[in-house]
């Protein structure tokens, strides 16, 4: 884990101020500050941004459950965590915003007052009443969250979570060099059946992206007609959330909603998440025959790819799952931790029944993967 430093000297303690809000009408209310805090926190992702959580509120949040913890020193805005009352397996738990919806869950923090924002974060979560532990379930390596279960002073408990595949940044020439000779003349020639065919990809200005995410849901729907697709897609509420939310991360240069089209024909689109490190490929959608006719994994990724270096990031993140369509290329491993932060008695029943659904699950995830 990379650890953030403070880089300040100590703050005398009457300059520290703490809030929790539980009225949504604070959160559309804090925008501006939330998108400043997520520009000075290096360890968030997308699913960190104010867009992407406002959205998710506005479409699946349910009122009184709000618990928007924030750190002042000075009253400047210098850490947050976007959470909300739950309760799972029967236990009252505080989750991240949108964590169904979203592949990491963190806290937004500035290093600059890591020390004094951590120590101030962590006294105000355990003075948070009404539940009996604070569940985060995909904490990638690096986050601000392993400084805050660093800190704490009850029962914390980790477990391995999702994997998540990651491409370093360069040309799609990089990646196909990582793959054995013959294969990668296989990929080479596939790309050049792409260009010859004529697939022109665009990147949606931000007044067409709700548009475009609309767009690509439908193509989705009918990619994964006749087989299991994961049932939220389907939704309204998905619908919307990821509308509204791509249209103002396009704006702020924070995601890009590539459009393929053949002949002047939509034929794919593809929802491209671009964090602080790493640009993450979310959703895409694509017309059943494509796939027929050219390898659409390997389009997106010369894209992905692409934007990645523009945007000057570290690399493409593939995001949960090891399917084998990205197994292909070769990318290194990086596993999330769910951590648990007890807060009373009964957290660590909870943690346990956690630790034991979460180890059938994944069993049961191993058994699928062979039968495939």
């Amino acid at each position: 884990m990379t650890a953030i430093a403070p880089a300040r000297p100590a703050t005398p303690a009457a300059e520290w101020s703490v809030e929790v809000h539980r009225d949504e009408q604070s959160l559309l209310g804090l925008g501006d500050e939330l998108r400043d805090l997520y520009d000075r926190s290096p360890a968030a992702t997308p699913f960190q941004t104010y867009e992407w959580l406002k959205a998710w509120w506005g479409w699946y949040g349910t009122r009184g459950r709000l618990r928007l913890v924030l750190v002042r020193c000075r009253g400047r805005l210098v850490a947050a965590a976007p959470l909300m009352a739950s309760a799972r397996y029967g236990f009252p738990v505080l989750v991240p915003l949108a964590g169904e919806q979203s592949d990491f869950s963190d806290f937004l923090l500035d290093p600059v007052y890591a020390d004094g924002a951590v120590r101030h974060l962590t006294r105000a979560l355990l003075d948070e009443r009404g539940c009996c532990a604070i569940d985060l379930r995909e904490v990638r390596p690096g986050s601000a969250a392993h400084l805050v279960a660093e800190r704490w002073p009850r029962g914390t408990w980790r477990t391995p979570s999702s994997v998540c595949l990651e491409l370093p940044a360069g040309g799609i020439d990089d990646v196909l060099g990582r793959l054995p000779r013959r294969t990668a003349g296989k990929m080479r020639a596939k790309l050049r059946k792409i260009d010859v065919r004529g697939i022109t990809a665009e990147s949606v200005p931000a007044e067409r992206a709700a548009e475009a995410v609309h767009a690509l849901l439908e193509l989705h729907a009918r990619q994964w007609e006749g087989r299991p697709i994961n049932p939220e897609h389907t939704r309204a509420r998905f619908r919307r959330h990821l509308a509204e939310a791509a249209s103002g991360m396009v704006r702020d240069g924070r995601a890009a909603v590539l459009q393929y089209r053949w002949d002047g024909r939509l034929v794919a689109g593809d929802l491209v998440l671009i964090g602080h490190r790493y640009v993450g490929a979310y959703l895409y959608g694509a017309i059943p025959d494509l796939r027929d006719c050219v390898d659409v994994s390997l389009m997106m990724l010369r894209q992905n790819l692409a934007i990645a270096r523009d945007r000057h990031r570290q690399g493409v993140s593939l995001l949960r799952g090891d399917e084998p369509y990205k197994l292909k290329w070769r990318p290194a491993a990086v596993r999330n931790e769910r951590i648990i932060l007890g807060r009373s008695a009964p957290a660590a029943a909870f943690a346990g029944l956690a630790r034991t659904r979460g180890y059938l699950s994944a069993r049961r995830h191993r058994a699928e993967a062979g039968r495939g």
